[in-house]
């Protein structure tokens, strides 16, 4: 079928909005008409050539749609559902799969992350090639084919526009609270970073019911943005944060810190941010190069502790459908973490304001 779609032919080099050809879906996959897609840093890295990726490439890895025609064996999901894209489906087989970590799904591995459907076959086609799907996804065109693994179906009242953000910032960020950090009601939680991500994190830790919530960036929008989804302080974060947090905690530091930025100087930050028996938790994804060096003398004598979090930690088949339950019942929210809209063929202006970003979330929406 013809679609549009918005083409990375070459790294640092514009994306190009033009006709693609794709493909019916085949066994166990499923054809879905996108009406909404986030615009996230995992996009931008691509693009910008921050990690390495084969091109010609179809960015844009969240976003919510309606399935469309599914293949043969399909049972998940049936024409006409509401869905919210899933980046990471899970084959349900392997060891993590079994031991319940399904981001750890060792499928990702082998096709996911090379930019491949689990069945190996390319769908997306222009200019007589093949166009790699992003992540699996590819929801930077008018329609995708993607796994029935990665349509999760949610009810059909709901705003697309706020779901898009669903399948990877709110998953991530809230998830990395209720599932990596398993945070409790009444602790103190420093945040570092408020983008998309971090904004997840404060909501997720005021659900969780954290006595303070400490919101820590370097522009004065994000953290006024972050006092909306429930930070009860802000720190300028060009200043010397960990006696910041210290202050605001009695003294002794957070009992958790969120590291959402991910570089070798908000790693420090975040170590010295965390009190005794503490725990750091980082999502941030750095360049594929970077190296940190971190103090291990804390790690022993004060057992704090390192915690890596991806995509939420958890089953994102179950973990959706409970966020939009949240949201439906008013304790999540979604509508506010958007804060600019574009249509596909101003992507390259969505990448940029993502570039320099005032926080929140930039939504390409399809008529």
């Amino acid at each position: 079928m013809d679609i549009r779609a918005a083409i990375l032919w070459e790294q640092n080099q514009p994306l190009s909005v033009e006709p693609a050809d794709l493909d019916a879906p085949g066994p166990g996959e499923v054809l879905v008409e996108v009406r909404a897609a986030g615009v996230c840093h995992s996009d931008l890295h691509p693009a910008r050539g921050d990690w390495p990726a084969k091109t010609p490439l179809v960015l844009g890895h969240e976003g919510a749609g309606i399935v469309r025609e599914v293949g043969p064996s399909v049972t998940r999901v049936s024409r006409g559902d509401h869905i919210v894209l899933c980046w990471a489906p899970a084959c349900g087989e392997c060891p993590p799969c079994r031991e319940g970590r399904a981001v750890l799904c060792d499928r990702l591995e082998k096709v996911t992350y090379r930019n491949r459907l689990p069945s190996g076959a390319s769908r997306l086609h222009a200019r007589q090639q093949d166009i790699a799907p992003f992540l699996g996804t590819a929801c930077f065109s008018s329609f995708v084919v993607v796994p029935e693994e990665g349509a999760i179906p949610i009810p059909r009242d709901l705003p697309f526009e706020a779901l898009a953000t669903l399948g990877c910032a709110v998953l991530t960020g809230v998830g990395a609270v209720m599932n990596a950090a398993k945070v409790q009601s009444g602790a103190r939680v420093a945040v570092i970073g408020a983008g998309g991500i971090g904004l997840n994190v404060i909501q997720g830790a005021a659900i969780a019911g954290s006595d303070r919530i400490v919101a820590i960036d370097l522009r004065p929008a994000p953290l006024a943005l972050a006092q909306q989804f429930g930070a009860t302080d802000t720190i300028d974060g060009a200043g010397d944060v960990p006696p910041a947090v210290r202050a605001l905690t009695g003294g002794r530091g957070a009992d958790f810190v969120f590291d959402t930025v991910g570089t070798p100087a908000t790693l420090a930050a975040a170590i010295a941010s965390a009190r005794k028996g503490g725990a750091v938790v980082l999502t941030g994804l750095s360049r594929v190069d970077s190296q940190g060096s971190i103090p291990m003398f804390p790690f022993v004598m004060q057992e704090k502790r390192l915690i890596g979090s991806v995509y939420g930690s958890g089953n994102p088949a179950q973990d959706i459908p409970r966020l939009v339950s949240l949201y439906q019942d008013g304790r999540l929210k979604l509508n506010e973490l958007v804060s600019r809209t574009y249509s596909l063929d101003r992507v390259n202006e969505a990448l940029d304001a993502l570039a320099a970003s005032d926080g929140a979330r930039g939504v390409i929406r399809y008529e």
